[in-house]
């Protein structure tokens, strides 16, 4: 589809530039015969002044009016040029935004990936990390991962903030507690104002496999340079809220079935001594 709108934005421009060329073409025979009908019309009346034979009236008024005609033409041509490059501006503008489209693609096409190319628990919490900070722009965040045989939410990792300063949640209390009983995402409505509260983050997003929150995404700051959401950043939360769940709940599995293993490999390797 990209591509499609690519070839038409290119299409069109190709189509623009040629009627932008023949429009200063065609202006420019206007402005020459424009010129000679002026110059035939100065001589008659030259002539006229200077006691030849009067031109006849009729010649003059045709002269006349097919200098209004040319003038008409003129300013009408202009203003096809003018309509031509503002539809230029529009198509350069869209241009613009495919290009942003595809690098938004590319960079949510990466963190998918990067989110699936390790079973390591940590790593795969450095790569959330990453994604948050690079890709979204926070600078103070934090990732609660649900215990549910407590039914609490406790940070696993943090960036810009200690992770003993995040305080355990309870599921249902609070906006963190309310965002993983519920699975729907809280955003903030004034940022610039937020004042930063561990339980209260400016914005709260669900880490969930299907229905089912295995903990939250806790962010509480953002970069100097980041004043809003873009659309892409809203993707990147859809994809975090489930890509980023699979990745850390497939790596723990691994996890918990590697320490499983090493353990019963340890009995096994008694027993056979």
């Amino acid at each position: 589809m990209q591509k499609e709108d690519e070839r038409l934005v290119s299409s069109r421009g190709e189509e623009f530039l040629q009627v932008f060329k023949k429009g200063a073409e065609f202006t420019q025979d206007l402005l020459k015969e424009n010129e000679r009908l002026r110059y035939r019309l100065l001589e008659l009346e030259n002539s006229q002044l200077g006691g030849g034979d009067a031109p006849p009236a009729v010649e003059v008024k045709k002269l006349t009016e097919r200098i209004a005609d040319l003038e008409q033409e003129k300013q009408e041509i202009l203003n096809r040029i003018r309509q031509v490059e503002e539809e230029n501006q529009d198509f350069a503008a869209r241009y613009l935004e495919i290009e942003d489209e595809n690098n938004n693609l590319a960079n949510l096409y990466i963190a998918s990936y990067q989110l699936h190319s390790t079973l390591d628990f940590r790593e795969v919490l450095q790569i959330i990390t990453e994604i948050i900070i690079n890709l979204i722009g926070a600078e103070e965040f934090a990732i609660l991962l649900l215990d549910e045989k407590s039914d609490e939410l406790q940070a696993v990792a943090a960036e810009g903030i200690e992770r003993s300063e995040i305080p355990s949640v309870r599921l249902g209390k609070g906006v963190i507690g309310a965002v993983a009983s519920s699975g729907e995402s809280h955003f903030e409505g004034d940022f610039e104002n937020y004042q930063r509260d561990f339980t209260a983050p400016m914005v709260c997003i669900p880490l969930k496999i299907k229905d089912h929150v295995i903990g939250v995404l806790a962010i509480y700051k953002l970069l100097m340079q980041k004043k809003e959401f873009a659309a892409v950043d809203y993707e990147l939360f859809t994809l975090l809220a489930g890509h980023a769940a699979t990745a850390i709940f497939s790596s723990r599995l691994y996890s918990d079935s590697e320490r499983k293993l090493s353990t019963i490999q340890g009995f096994i390797d008694l027993l056979t001594k």
